[in-house]
């Protein structure tokens, strides 16, 4: 199966080894990966602050980097939401919908792949920890990915996977939020961080890194020891 990496602007430029964890999950499960390098910012902070014309630019990039992938998958649950977006914006520009209604159909946050594309609900990984999982509101709101994860993260050998209190909610970041609203979004982070510790958890993991970077900066400013990891480092990991 061909798949193409759908890296994301955070993955690529602060947490590169996401990208390579996704990939090495991705071979594993017997996928043949590419990376069209012609691909950019999926627009969407340009697109949640009202910019509409200035973000089908980056739409239309997007679009003609992915047109040749059968499949597309990316490590963000927000990114790729942003994907499914796409036909809404180009509702009155036939040619431009028709192939965003394609890629819309084709693209998919890494976890949903894994097991709801391949069947593949165990990564084989090996991993000893406490584990509190974060499902971002993209994730599950957006796309309505939310049995992927857990299911994954549950077959991880030497894991315990601990709930997280009130868990749906969000924890503040919401891209474009978190500026024009930083306070409200600095409460809200509080609340997430505080759960968090409830938890006792040695790790918080997560599908979105905008929101575990929200809430790693939040908890590092608490003085909080907690690590915080992208979900994918979990489902890759051979400890022991």
């Amino acid at each position: 199966m061909k798949v193409s990496l759908f890296i994301t602007c955070l993955s690529d430029l602060i947490t590169p080894k996401v990208g390579q964890h996704t990939v090495e999950l991705l071979e594993k499960a017997g996928c043949d990966v590419d990376f069209p390098e012609s691909q950019t910012c999926c627009g969407q902070p340009a697109f949640n602050s009202g910019y509409l014309q200035e973000a089908k630019q980056a739409m239309k990039q997007t679009i003609r980097a992915f047109q040749h992938a059968d499949y597309v998958v990316g490590p963000s649950g927000s990114c790729v939401g942003m994907l499914k977006e796409y036909p809404k914006a180009f509702e009155e520009e036939r040619a431009w919908y028709v192939e965003a209604k394609k890629l819309a159909a084709k693209s998919y946050e890494v976890t949903d792949f894994l097991v709801n594309v391949l069947n593949v609900t165990d990564t084989g990984s090996t991993f000893k920890g406490t584990v509190t999982y974060h499902p971002s509101c993209h994730m599950t709101r957006v796309l309505g990915v939310k049995e992927a994860p857990r299911k994954l993260l549950e077959n991880v050998k030497g894991a315990e996977v601990i709930d997280l209190p009130e868990a749906e909610d969000c924890c503040g970041f919401g891209g474009t939020f978190a500026v024009k609203n930083s306070v409200i979004s600095g409460e809200m982070v509080k609340e997430k961080s505080r759960h968090v510790s409830e938890t006792k958890a040695e790790y918080l993991v997560g599908g979105d890194m905008g929101c575990l970077l929200n809430i790693e900066g939040r908890m590092r400013r608490e003085g909080k020891n907690v690590k915080v990891v992208h979900i994918t480092e979990i489902l890759n990991a051979q400890e022991g």
